[in-house]
């Protein structure tokens, strides 16, 4: 494999691209693991390599959903606008647990600490409802791009937060109408949002902000949706 240059990237993000990531199959079937940069790299993708992760929708008890904008120093999709936290679990025995989706759910409460300065005392993954999971695929730029099966987890509770700028460009709380606005703009090109937030807020998503109380009729971990 040739060396990707990573001398013009943030440091502290490039040290998280030794991070394990979950290396899976097409029906999430654990494979192995590999690093966080080569789960990333277009080169590996190409070629079908495949990888865990989640994206947390937080809601308020407003019922608004907490948005953040990736930060500058993202290797991929820097400054475009998403969920309220998306990463990966790791390849460790606490997040590898796959029963109710622990695992993950133990991951999403480290990344919200990690991005967003919400203390580990302020949520605990049994406050997290695991909806379904998506399989999709994007490319970033050239070299860097997604390929994950992602788990979607819904929370609603009122936080705390202290971003980490390295992280989090900005953020803010949206009802269901600024949402919409901001995808206008996304398609006028005025801003950018990342696919993955796009594809889950063009299709599931407004159905089921409008169920925040009643979750569980859309709870569906047999099926894998392919975007």
């Amino acid at each position: 494999m040739p060396e990707i240059n990573t001398d013009n990237l943030d440091e502290k993000q490039v040290r998280l691209l030794a991070e394990m990531c979950i290396v899976v199959d097409e029906n999430d079937q654990q494979t192995g693991a590999d690093t966080k940069k080569n789960c990333h790299l277009n080169s590996n993708i190409s070629k079908g390599l495949l990888h865990r992760a989640f994206s947390v929708f937080l809601f308020n008890s407003e019922e608004k959903l907490l948005l953040q904008q990736r930060s500058d120093a993202k290797i991929t999709f820097p400054g475009c606008f998403t969920n309220t936290c998306c990463s990966h679990p790791l390849y460790t025995l606490p997040e590898l647990e796959e029963q109710d989706a622990i695992g993950v759910r133990r991951a999403a409460r480290r990344r919200l600490q990690a991005e967003l300065g919400i203390s580990t005392h302020q949520v605990s993954p049994e406050d997290m409802t695991y909806l379904t999971r998506i399989h999709y695929k994007a490319e970033s730029d050239g070299v860097w791009g997604e390929h994950e099966v992602d788990y979607i987890l819904f929370l609603q509770k009122d936080v705390e937060l202290q971003p980490d700028p390295n992280e989090v460009k900005s953020h803010r709380y949206v009802s269901k109408e600024d949402l919409k606005e901001l995808l206008k703009q996304a398609e006028r090109g005025e801003v950018q949002i990342t696919p993955w937030f796009s594809l889950i807020a063009n299709t599931f998503l407004f159905t089921w902000w409008d169920n925040l109380q009643n979750l569980k009729q859309f709870t569906d971990h047999k099926h894998i949706h392919r975007m």
